[in-house]
């Protein structure tokens, strides 16, 4: 197999379509659809006591009017709890419409439909509903105050609570470490509201034609939402179509599924016997979607001379809104990547998951991790400065060694599975960061300073993915997995594995994601699992195509298989390249048949001689066609690195943060396409630099959400983003055949730990508390 292009930087196959404007998004679908739109609530915490629905009928192409009364059976109940959690003792999700309770301002009460939106927004001013107003329970710690209650039914606001403690090898505690530690620091830290913000709101088309039903979704996860809407409506799974259509992005929140519009669209779509629409607003995103990040977290630690951390206790409060769709993944994942790439001594972490009265939090890129490695890094900072050590030696004084792999950090990973980290060298890692931000020749003077954050990801979480492959009689090669794309360039990376196991030019390999009508079974996009896997479940199926190809090829060239080769799209003979067989023939002859459709079709039937008496046209276990179908489920999780470094400068008078430079090295195992693992790298810091210094979703005492619009949720413009300068440690996996590693949110993880360091450098003042804006930076200056 001479045709290499795993590895290289080849261009994304998909932007010629997107960059000229003819991608098809979710609104670009259903022009002659009925229009959807929803009455959501103004409120933070009421209860309905009437909908007045009789001021929506004088609208003239009005279709129908929906309240929580009218949606029948399944339709009608709570949404899925989709991660159960035996910690999880009051788990809670909403109605597709409310019932008797709003409980964020947002949630949807009224669904309607009318001829076009315009007429839809119309009737919803003028349905008024009556609500009784109660006390809405904002911020983490009002709501641990369990003073007012979001759910009657859940004691003090607590809708879970998990201890994880993992002792030092000497047997101790995490807390009898730190008791009898040379050295103790204690602390809290606190992480604001973000979200995910995808320049693309959600979505939902449906059209149903009497026996099926076919729904367009703005999703990460098709297949999901297909058994979602099959489970709630009551139809048989293979009578439901979802198609993720070109995707405007996602980053987490549209991996919740259903969302209630994801049902009550398909629902009316049925009843109605028409096709139904509805695209998500930007304030609809902004207060009907979903939230990450907020925390308060506080810290024990105990170590030594050497800055080597002989245990830590952290306790965290998270919020997380009004409903748990999600479970408890964020904190799940802030609890146990929170250790980082160092051997801790002994470790407990304790977190209570907290109801408020705000929007749901469910994984935004990076889920938790950020929260985590801001509470090690910090910490790493405070023992460096508390020892008035070099903070880099602090922490290659706690690195795991290479010789350590794997290495069992003792703890529950997200996936259920234990917290194995399966390849690394973090010691090489920060000696190559150094090295490229300069860390050891930089001069230091008020108003500059530098950062670092180290971090480890786990990636590539199970159950499974899978890969259809099949070569047809053109020679073309066409890849299907079940994974929806946002925009990370899929079809490129899986085409090179593809043309790569298959010996093709990449420019004949096609590949679909997110159609259930050409792959049914799959997880979904998000945990940075996509390459590691379906990318192996696409090399399994390759693998397999291949063997069946060279195997027909063999008998058609009267050679030994293990004597051929692909090349270009040409099986030969090795060393003698005119005993050859085009792949397009080897897939004709790979299927009899009893007709010809044109030249290359002839080959294969009845009177082409090439047949044998001696076996029937198919044999016995094989299949017509020269394809193949495979699944990759892992043993465990797959653990990339990294470590990021920045200099920022502080403005003396307005306080303003300015980075000038920013290095990340990083380690996702074997690279697929190093030019798309850099695009997303510095995605994510882009992201990470608008958590540190710009995002947050600010409510007031009443639940209303104070900037909900992009005219005051500030996000980075490329000013903002300096120029990143990237290198890369390849440490293979020993856990999959491709030997890859995620890396989707790599980019996002450390960000605010490496500003918050750098600016605490340049400052002089303790940064604990994320993101900072000039505003507090200046509080900060003066002693607030």
């Amino acid at each position: 197999m001479t045709t290499r292009l795993f590895g290289e930087r080849i261009q994304r196959k998909e932007d010629p379509r997107l960059l000229t404007g003819q991608g098809r998004f979710l609104d670009d679908l259903g022009r002659d659809a009925l229009a959807v739109a929803f009455v959501r609530s103004p409120h933070a915490h009421a209860r309905i006591l009437d909908i007045d629905v009789s001021g929506a009928l004088d609208v003239e192409g009005l279709v129908a009017v929906y309240t929580w009364e009218d949606l029948p059976g399944r339709v009608a109940e709570p949404l899925p709890l989709l991660i159960p959690h035996p910690a999880l003792t009051h788990g809670r999700t909403a109605y597709p419409l409310a019932k008797e309770f709003v409980r964020h301002v947002g949630e949807p009460v009224v669904m309607v439909v009318a001829e076009d939106r315009y007429l839809a927004e119309d009737a919803c001013a003028r349905i008024h509903v009556h609500y009784e107003l109660l006390k809405p329970v904002v911020g983490i710690e009002e709501a641990a105050q369990g003073a007012a209650l979001v759910h009657d039914d859940v004691p003090g606001n607590i809708g879970a609570h998990l201890v994880q403690e993992v002792p030092s090898r000497e047997g101790r505690s995490a807390r009898e470490a730190i008791e009898a530690a040379p050295h103790t620091l204690a602390f809290r830290l606190d992480i604001e509201r973000s979200a995910s913000i995808p320049l693309e709101g959600r979505g939902v088309h449906a059209r149903w034609d009497g026996t099926d039903l076919r729904v367009h979704s703005s999703t990460q996860t098709s297949t999901s939402v297909r058994m979602a809407i099959a489970a709630k409506l009551g139809l048989p799974l293979p009578h439901v179509e979802v198609i993720a259509p070109d995707v405007g992005g996602g980053f987490g929140v549209k991996i919740v599924h259903p969302w209630p519009e994801e049902i009550l669209v398909p629902w009316a779509a049925m009843l109605l016997g028409r096709e139904l629409k509805w695209t998500e607003d930007r304030r609809e995103h902004f207060i009907s979607s979903a939230h990450e990040r907020g925390q308060v977290q506080h810290v024990r630690v105990g170590f030594d001379d050497e800055g080597r951390v002989l245990g830590l206790d952290v306790t965290i409060l998270h919020d997380h809104g009004a409903y748990t769709p999600y479970g408890i993944i964020v904190p799940i994942i802030t609890s146990t990547q929170l250790l980082g790439p160092y051997k801790i001594g002994a470790y407990r972490v304790a977190f209570s998951s907290i109801y408020t009265n705000t929007v749901q939090v469910t994984p935004y890129r990076g889920a938790g991790r950020p929260q985590g490695v801001f509470c090690m890094e910090r910490t790493m900072d405070k023992i460096a400065q508390y020892l008035g050590k070099d903070r880099t030696e602090v922490r290659s004084a706690n690195f795991i060694q290479p010789e350590d792999f794997p290495y069992d950090q003792g703890m529950i990973f997200q996936d259920g599975r234990p917290l194995i980290y399966d390849s690394g060298d973090y010691p090489a890692m920060l000696a190559m960061l150094k090295r490229l931000i300069g860390w050891d020749d930089f001069e230091r003077r008020p108003g500059l300073g530098i950062g670092v954050g180290c971090y480890v990801e786990g990636t590539g979480v199970g159950p499974y993915e899978g890969g259809h492959v099949q070569v047809t009689s053109d020679g073309r090669v066409h890849v299907s997995t079940g994974l929806t794309s946002q925009g990370q360039g899929h079809e490129t990376v899986f085409a090179q594995i593809a043309a790569t196991e298959l010996g093709v030019p990449i420019e004949r390999v096609s590949v679909v994601t997110g159609d259930t009508r050409r792959f049914g079974y799959a997880v979904g996009t998000f945990a940075s699992r996509a390459a590691v896997m379906s990318g192996n479940a696409i090399a399994l199926a390759c693998r397999k195509v291949r063997e069946k190809a060279l195997r027909i090829a063999a008998d058609a060239l009267e050679a030994d298989p293990r004597d051929l080769e692909i090349t270009d799209g040409v099986v030969h003979v090795v060393g003698a390249p005119t005993a050859a067989i085009p792949l397009s023939t080897v897939a004709v002859l790979s299927n009899p048949l009893r007709y010809s459709f044109d030249a290359e079709t002839a080959k294969a039937t009845q009177f082409s001689g090439t047949g044998s008496f001696d076996k029937p046209p198919v044999a016995e276990g094989d299949e017509p066609g020269l394809e193949g179908r495979d699944y990759y489920s892992p043993l465990r999780s797959t653990f990339a690195a990294g470590m990021h470094a920045a200099i920022v400068e502080t403005d003396k008078d307005t306080a303003e943060i300015r980075i000038l430079r920013y290095a990340v090295v990083h380690d996702c195992g074997r690279l697929i396409n190093p030019m798309i693992v850099e695009g997303q790298i510095h995605g994510g810091v882009a992201q990470g630099v608008g958590g540190a210094l710009y995002e947050r979703m600010v409510y007031d005492s009443h639940g209303q959400l104070l900037n909900a619009s992009f005219m005051d949720f500030l996000m980075p413009y490329a000013t903002e983003i300096p120029r990143i300068e990237t290198d890369h440690l390849e440490t293979p996996s020993p856990l999959n055949p491709l030997g890859i590693k995620g890396a989707g949110e790599a980019g996002v993880i450390p960000v605010a730990a490496v500003i918050a360091g750098a600016v605490e450098d340049a400052e002089g003042l303790a940064v604990d508390r994320m993101p900072i804006s000039p505003s507090e930076l200046f509080h900060l200056r003066s002693g607030g």
